[in-house]
């Protein structure tokens, strides 16, 4: 199997401020890649020096086999995470104009176009100006271009930013569908979530650093669960009956259920049990960690970060408040 995407040392700085440092990266054809981080760890910065839109300090680059995203661009697929579209083009002639850009002009397309629009709910806007429609829809709309001819590779840049939990999910599958055409599909996203329900290989980048290069079954392997839920019978119960255990270290809120935190000196298996005998259980699981988690393990790794800047780190990795409906 060949690369699609090789970094090698890449380091790009703005004055002072060093966006990316020494990154290596290797993405095999056929991957689906996420990378993630907060906003302003430099995810941005290493999609644009991947895609020649701008030059690194030093390193070097590779894509589809090419010295430089130029020599390969009509097989490459771009969202940018600046949105932009052609607003008084017709929403059909503006997806057949993206194609036709990448050398797509055959009769497939059109037939593509037209299905594409129906299944994310636009075939009625097709004739319509790009501005006539909402937020949601355009950036529908800009999702389809970037795969509408079909790309070897897809780099997507926060895509599912301000889309609703509906939408969300029609773009999860239409990355999908692409993935398993054969596509090396790489995108990123600050909303760890988002990587943890699609993504085979996890890229964390802090600082412009990366922190960590891996399969997603390896990441949940290497940190295994440390705390359980425990949902109690009583929903009014109290908590200190389980903080009085002798082996729990924390217990936390956690929705209508508690997190329990063991000290780590007693097995799963025993702590269900001597959960269930403290306080009547309407649920007990172990809690996997999410890459939220993990995340902010490797960056507090070194005990230098307090609890308050865990729980801002934690704030800057989750999935946007707000959403555009439609």
């Amino acid at each position: 199997m060949t690369d699609a995407v090789v970094l090698r040392s890449l380091t790009k700085t703005f004055g002072e401020l060093v966006a990316v440092r020494d990154l290596d990266l290797t993405v095999p054809e056929g991957a689906l890649y996420g990378v993630i981080g907060p906003n302003g760890a430099g995810k941005t910065t290493t999609i644009r020096m991947m895609l020649s839109i701008m030059f690194p300090d030093r390193g070097e680059v590779s894509i589809l086999g090419k010295r430089s995203a130029l020599e390969a661009k009509d097989r490459i697929g771009y969202l940018p995470e600046e949105r932009g579209i052609y607003r008084r083009m017709k929403v059909r002639e503006f997806l057949k104009y993206m194609a036709s850009l990448k050398g797509a002009e055959d009769g497939n397309v059109v037939r593509r176009v037209d299905e594409w629009l129906d299944r994310v709910g636009l075939a009625a806007a097709r004739d319509k100006r790009c501005e006539e429609l909402s937020k949601g829809m355009q950036q529908k709309v800009q999702v389809l271009a970037s795969m509408i001819h079909q790309p070897d590779l897809l780099v997507l840049d926060e895509p599912f930013s301000g889309l609703d939990p509906v939408n969300q999910r029609l773009l999860r599958d239409l990355v999908l569908e692409q993935h398993h055409r054969g596509a090396t599909i790489l995108f990123s996203t600050h909303a760890m979530i988002h990587a943890e329900q699609l993504c085979d290989q996890i890229v964390m980048i802090h600082q412009g650093r990366k922190v960590l290069d891996d399969s997603l079954a390896r990441i949940r392997a290497q940190f295994d669960p440390r705390s359980l839920l425990f949902e109690p019978r009583d929903p009014v119960a109290d908590p200190m009956l389980l903080a009085e255990l002798p082996w729990v270290k924390t217990v936390r809120r956690e929705g209508a259920a508690w997190e329990v935190v063991p000290d780590g000196g007693v097995e799963p298996s025993a702590a269900f049990g001597m959960l269930a005998a403290a306080m009547a259980p309407a649920r007990i699981e172990l809690r996997r960690p999410t890459l939220e988690d993990v995340f902010v393990d490797i960056v507090a790794g070194d005990g230098t970060i307090s609890e308050s800047e865990q729980a801002r780190l934690r704030e800057a990795v989750r999935a946007d408040a707000t959403v555009e409906t439609q």
